[in-house]
């Protein structure tokens, strides 16, 4: 089991790995380098490491680019997690309400644009706020994440490492396809029980949420 430090570290990591690579997420990429140095080896440092090596050999417009390509442009790599749960749905709303509540009550006032179900935000919290119930909070999400995993995978993205990193903090091992995710949501927590638009086809296009 990875000590809480070391996990606290790849999730503070991923968190910034997961945003969109402007020059203030691009300036912060050798903070995470120093971090990760100091992780043990095992599944979450290789794979920020492998992350790391492609942000290395890639020109910043092309990391922009591929950025707005694959979670833009992609509905199936949405970084939104209420998303999975609860689709485009006005339950969705409520969702939402019910996370910010959570981050309130452990100490976390949100501020900024993003909403709060955005991955890197639940990262963020995870490594600076709670680490348990963070932790915890991405477990009752399992199954959007490891949908996202696969999403990613399937489009050949260097961003699934990134996500593989945050899966294996989770206890027990990822679902192969997706229709373990699938079963993974049905045999989760109630929250996790609607929804499954995601799971269906997927529509072209689509922009940020």
């Amino acid at each position: 089991m990875i000590a809480e430090r070391d996990a606290a570290v790849v999730c503070q990591a991923a968190a910034i790995l997961l945003q969109y690579p402007d020059d203030a997420v691009r300036h912060r990429i050798p903070l995470v380098n120093e971090a990760l140095a100091t992780l043990p080896p095992g599944t979450a440092h290789s794979a920020l490491t492998r992350f790391l090596g492609h942000l290395a050999a890639t020109p910043p417009r092309d990391l922009a680019e591929a950025y707005v390509a694959t979670f833009d442009r992609r509905r199936r790599c949405c970084l939104y997690l209420t998303w999975w749960t609860d689709g485009e749905t006005r339950r969705r709303g409520q969702a939402l309400a019910t996370l910010k509540d959570r981050y309130r009550r452990h100490g976390l006032e949100l501020g900024g644009k993003e909403l709060p179900d955005y991955l890197p935000v639940v990262l963020e919290y995870t490594a600076t706020g709670d680490l348990a119930d963070g932790l915890a909070l991405l477990q009752e999400h399992r199954a959007g994440v490891e949908l996202l995993r696969l999403a990613l995978r399937d489009a050949n993205s260097p961003y699934t490492a990134v996500v593989e990193a945050v899966c294996a903090l989770l206890p027990g091992p990822s679902p192969q396809d997706r229709a373990a995710a699938q079963r993974l949501a049905r045999t989760g927590p109630p929250q996790e029980t609607v929804g499954l638009e995601p799971f269906g086809p997927a529509p072209s296009g689509g922009a940020r949420r």
